[in-house]
């Protein structure tokens, strides 16, 4: 009887024995050579290397092919491209931009002329972009041009107007851009160099 109890107390020893050795073993080793696992990437959150431009706004597809601002040289931006939820939500289709009555608005880039009149009874004109499917307007303008007209980038399409009541008190030209019936975000035309998010270059003298 003696005999089979010390036999158990043995075999509880020898199990408890080499579950020590084993697991010391293991924490012993210390942490793997091949480094900590990176975090698993959270939804929704991009990473560094994205681009600095991935967080501002701009529509995947619109190609940058702006070569100069609708007025001035770099102006101030007095409400940006605020993207309706759906198609007929609130929103802001468009920027709009600071400029004093009478100023030059250009085309940014190379188009034709589709449509220079008045829409509820401000200025308007719209410039398809040559090979993009897009077009821009500018409101509220004065057009100087016809429709049908090709202009260039930097060519004037026509003034501020005196009044229009988009932005308020303050003077401004609001600056949209289409794909079809959708309203995508203008800026989107500009690249880095003009937004000032990239190294400078000689702007163009711009006259008239």
């Amino acid at each position: 009887m003696r005999r089979h109890v010390w036999c158990g107390v043995g075999w509880a020893v020898l199990v408890t024995a080499l579950t020590l050795i084993v697991y010391g073993s293991r924490a012993w080793a210390g942490p793997s050579r091949s480094g900590p696992s990176a975090p698993a990437p959270v939804a929704g959150v991009a990473s560094e290397s994205a681009g600095a431009g991935a967080g501002a706004g701009a529509d995947v597809g619109v190609p940058a092919i702006g070569r100069v601002w609708p007025v001035g040289v770099r102006p101030s931006v007095l409400r940006g491209w605020e993207p309706p939820a759906t198609p007929y939500g609130p929103g802001h289709r468009g920027v709009d931009l600071a400029a004093a009555p009478g100023s030059p608005v250009r085309a940014v880039a190379a188009g034709r002329v589709a449509f220079a009149g008045r829409v509820a009874g401000r200025g308007v004109v719209t410039v398809e972009l040559a090979g993009t499917g897009l077009r821009t307007t500018y409101e509220p303008v004065r057009p100087s041009v016809a429709e049908g007209a090709e202009v260039g980038a930097g060519d004037v399409v026509g003034v501020v107007a005196e009044t229009g009541g988009h932005c308020g008190a303050s003077a401004c030209v609001h600056w949209g851009l289409l794909r079809d019936g959708t309203y995508l975000n203008p800026l989107s035309l500009l690249p880095p160099w003009l937004l000032g998010r990239g190294p400078s270059r000689l702007l163009p003298v711009l006259t008239g």
